[in-house]
């Protein structure tokens, strides 16, 4: 469970026009907070459950159920520091591709350098989420394939709140140390989100990196967002959840494990 109570920021998100296969324009911010208390951020957390195992095969059609939650969390911890080098290391890959849909989207995971991730966990945790049967591969077009050198459609980079600053920054996106941002193809995942989670989600550090992760996978192949279709009823995962979940309840999935897609009504 994440702590609640914490003050939060958000952004809008900013998407250029055009088919479904243009990046998203820089200012596409996604899910984060912001402590407004004043207060310095904490220093360290707790590691998070390993991901990196293939995902449950349990029938339970329930949208919040996680390969990582039922793991037992490490009694190790997560080092956050403010700043890094802002130079990275890139994941390996073997070049498997998850899905059987005819359009396959290349992608590159990187970790900066001096952090407490290893890039190979990092890409583990983001492909078993591509991977997932209540992910987008259920559309029957998408597929996803790790790549670790030549072309990609996207990149999704761990940084330090420093660093996520300064990339984000130099599109003239202010994260405040505090929240992710996507500039052009990359998708800058602040350290800080990645091991802490949001306040706003209600439930464990990984389905809150699922969400990170189907939330801007989606916009990437044309998902614009979408609102609660009704009380009590799973968040579509292309909703703005940080802004609050006008009656659903929080939800990383964009599909139920019965292949429902779980979405809702557009936003203008």
């Amino acid at each position: 469970m994440i702590a609640s109570g914490v003050a939060v920021a958000y952004y809008q998100d900013h998407r250029g026009s055009g088919s479904g296969d243009a990046s998203a324009a820089a200012g596409d911010m996604l899910e984060g907070n912001a402590d407004e208390s004043g207060e310095a951020p904490k220093s360290r957390a707790p590691k998070s459950p390993d991901t990196s195992k293939s995902p449950s095969s349990s029938a339970s059609s329930s949208p919040s159920s996680s390969p990582s939650s039922s793991a037992s969390p490490s009694s190790e911890e997560i080092d956050i520091p403010a700043s890094g080098p802002g130079t990275f290391v890139t994941a390996q890959a073997d070049g498997t591709v998850v899905g059987k849909g005819s359009r396959v989207r290349r992608y590159m995971v990187l970790v900066e350098n001096g952090i407490d991730v290893s890039a190979s966990a990092a890409a583990d945790e983001i492909s078993a989420v591509l991977a997932d049967q209540r992910g987008w591969t259920r559309d029957g077009t998408n597929s996803f394939q790790l790549v670790s050198s030549g072309s990609y459609d996207f990149v999704v980079k761990i940084a330090t709140p420093g660093t996520t600053d300064q990339i984000c920054g130099a599109a003239g996106l202010q994260t405040r140390g505090e929240v992710n941002c996507s500039v052009g193809t990359d998708v800058v995942v602040n350290l800080k989100r990645w091991v802490l989670g949001s306040p706003q989600f209600d439930g464990p550090i990984g389905e809150y990196r699922a969400l990170i992760v189907n939330h801007e996978v989606g916009h990437r192949i044309g998902h614009g967002h979408e609102t609660c279709p009704g009380p009590g009823k799973p968040a579509p995962a292309m909703m703005q959840q940080i802004k609050g979940l006008k009656g659903c309840v929080a939800n990383a999935w964009p599909y139920s494990r019965d292949g429902s897609y779980l979405g809702g009504p557009q936003v203008p």
